[in-house]
Order: C-alpha cells, then sequence, then structure tokens
C-alpha cells in the first residue's frame, strides 16, 4: 500500500512540475498566424485572453483574432465594421484597442470627406468589450486640414496623451519625381478622449540614414508606440517606406511623455534579413505578458520578400534590455523559437 502511495505522489508531482515548465516558456514560429495578410498589429491582453488587431479588411474595417497562449490564434470576425452613414468609408488602418474608464476604445485612421476633399484622419471608436462591435465615438478626432495616420494612446499616471504621423508628399512621388514624408507629434487628450487639449509637440522626424532620408519614395518617421520602464520613457517607430526591405524599427527615449526624445544611436534595432525571408519588419506594438518580466514586440514583414508590397504578415520576438536600459537588438527569424517567462 505504501508503495502505491509513492507512485501516486510521484505522478502527481510530475504532472504539476510538467505543466509549470510549459507555463514558463513560449514555443513559437514566425510568422505567427499563416495565411493570413495583417498589418499594422496590436496585441491587447484583457481577462485571460490575448486580442490581436490590424490592418486587414482596409475598406471594410477591422478584424480580430483572439488566444489564451500567444501561440494559437483564433479569426473571430469584424471588431469594427464601417456603416454608410459613418464619417470614414475606406483606407482603415492601424488599429490600437485601450481599455480606459471602464469602456473599451479603438484609435484608428481613415479616410473621409474634409472641407479639402477627402483626407485622412484619426477616429476613436467605443464598446463595452475589446471584441466589439466598436461605434464610431469622434470621427474625425480633430481636423488641423493636414493628414494624419498611425494613432497611438498612451495614459501616464492616469492623464492619456495622443501621438500620430502628420503625413504629406513633395512632388510626383507616384512618377519617382518626388516622396512621401512623415513625423510624429504628440498631443494630451481631454480626459473623456474627446480631444486635444494642447498644440501638437514634434517628437521625432526623419534623421537617421535608415529612415530613408535621401529615399524617393518616403521619408518618414511612423508606426510609433510608447511605454514606460524603470522611469524612463520609449519610443518604439518605424522609418522609410512600408514597401521598402529596409523598413525597419528604432527607438527614441525621454523623461517625459512628450520629450524631448533622443534617437538610439545604434538604429535600426529591427532590420531585414533577406538571407532568412525577413523583409520590411515594421509598424510595431509592445506589450508586458501579465505577472512576469517579459515584453514582447509585434509587428509586421513583407509576406512574399521577393516582392514587398502591402500584403503583410505578422510576427512575435522577445523585446529585452541591457543592464543600461537600451534596447537589444531583435533578429528576425522564421525558425522556431523559445522564450522563458520569468514571474515578477
Amino acid at each position: 500500500m505504501k508503495s502505491i502511495f509513492v507512485y501516486l505522489w510521484f505522478f502527481i508531482f510530475l504532472f504539476f512540475t510538467t505543466n509549470q515548465t510549459k507555463a514558463q516558456t513560449l514555443q513559437y514560429k514566425n510568422p505567427l498566424i499563416e495565411n493570413a495578410f495583417i498589418a499594422d498589429p496590436f496585441v491587447l491582453h484583457y481577462e485571460g485572453t490575448y486580442y490581436l488587431y490590424g490592418t486587414t479588411a482596409s475598406n471594410e474595417g477591422f478584424k480580430y483574432w483572439i488566444s489564451n497562449n500567444l501561440v494559437d490564434w483564433q479569426e473571430k470576425g469584424f471588431a469594427f465594421k464601417k456603416k454608410e452613414e459613418g464619417w470614414g468609408q475606406k483606407n482603415f488602418w492601424a488599429p490600437e484597442v485601450i481599455q480606459y474608464q471602464d469602456r473599451f476604445y479603438m484609435f484608428y485612421s481613415a479616410k473621409g470627406e474634409t472641407v479639402n476633399g477627402e483626407g485622412m484622419r484619426i477616429c476613436v471608436a467605443v464598446a463595452a468589450e475589446p471584441s466589439g462591435p466598436f461605434e464610431e465615438m469622434h470621427a474625425p478626432l480633430f481636423d488641423y486640414n493636414f493628414s494624419c495616420i498611425d494613432a497611438h494612446v498612451f495614459v501616464d499616471e492616469g492623464k492619456p496623451y495622443l501621438y500620430y504621423e502628420k503625413v504629406g508628399a513633395v512632388g510626383k512621388h507616384w512618377e519617382g519625381k518626388g516622396y512621401l514624408w512623415g513625423m510624429i507629434y504628440g498631443v494630451p487628450l481631454a480626459e473623456n478622449l474627446s480631444g486635444p487639449i494642447a498644440e501638437p509637440t514634434l517628437c521625432l522626424y526623419p534623421s537617421q540614414d535608415w529612415e530613408g532620408i535621401n529615399s524617393m519614395k518616403a521619408r518618414s518617421n511612423e508606426g510609433m508606440t510608447v511605454f514606460k520602464r524603470n522611469g524612463i520613457y520609449y519610443m518604439m517607430y518605424s522609418g522609410n517606406h512600408y514597401a521598402d526591405p529596409n523598413y525597419g524599427v528604432g527607438y527614441a527615449t525621454s523623461d517625459a511623455p512628450l520629450g524631448m526624445w533622443q534617437k538610439f544611436p545604434k538604429n535600426p534595432i529591427l532590420k531585414n534579413n533577406l538571407k532568412k525571408g525577413i523583409s520590411g519588419p515594421g509598424h510595431n506594438s509592445v506589450l508586458k505578458i501579465p505577472n512576469s518580466k517579459n515584453w514582447l514586440i509585434f509587428y509586421h514583414s513583407h509576406a512574399n520578400p521577393d516582392k514587398p508590397s502591402a500584403n503583410r504578415v505578422v510576427n512575435m520576438d522577445e523585446l529585452t534590455f541591457d543592464e543600461n536600459g537600451f534596447i537589444n537588438s531583435i533578429h528576425s527569424t522564421k525558425a522556431k523559437r523559445v522564450i522563458k517567462i520569468s514571474s515578477e
């Protein structure tokens, strides 16, 4: 009888040890979701479920996926779908969702009618659940008579800040006789997210070679995401043209939400690896795994590295820091990887 109890306790111990080991590792392979074109990925965690949003059906709205382990994802349909009476009618790009004051707010860019014809503007939709359905709340959120895309909201000590990319063009860029340009601005938002409450502040503009400062496609800083770690504010962003293999990710740091921002001199920290089939990695978001010390980066790359285009796929990797708080370079690959999860 004693030997039976010994064996029983051994199997109980083995069962819990094995499951604990599984819970402490994250095994995955990029791209995360096969046969799905998703750009500008953003991941939200809520009540044990991860929600993935991105640029998908750009003339209809935004689809979303869910997962309970960050590896296996299930498509669930539209979180937001345009309506005939809505302001935005096409070019639905780069959705991000935050939980704020017991509701969920989706910030995104879309094209609609302005006093000067069609234009891209930042919009906000609201829902009771992260799955939606999201309904237009402020569309557009503001109109300063210029096009803007890639909205990101960061809440610091209860105060919301909006970041976006102001965009424009020089010359006949579609004929190679000019270029697109973009620079990142930040502005504090009203507590109820109804709009900016101050003049926007210029945060970043193209200044490093990799960002395409001499490009005849795009000279751009875009796709920003802001987070705070150990008292330091980080702004990760993308540079160059989205369809260029050299599209990549850099970052800047500051001691305040609106700067002054100082770019990391060794940018980009995420760039292409054409030998391994990675082209144009960029427009990332960042997630800290709940109850852990681990940070993750989600980003897109070209679905076909030989023919870079708007067709992109979602990737995930670990975001790590050195002892001085600098972000370590991210080496993208399609090989299998394992992330060890460390408890806080």
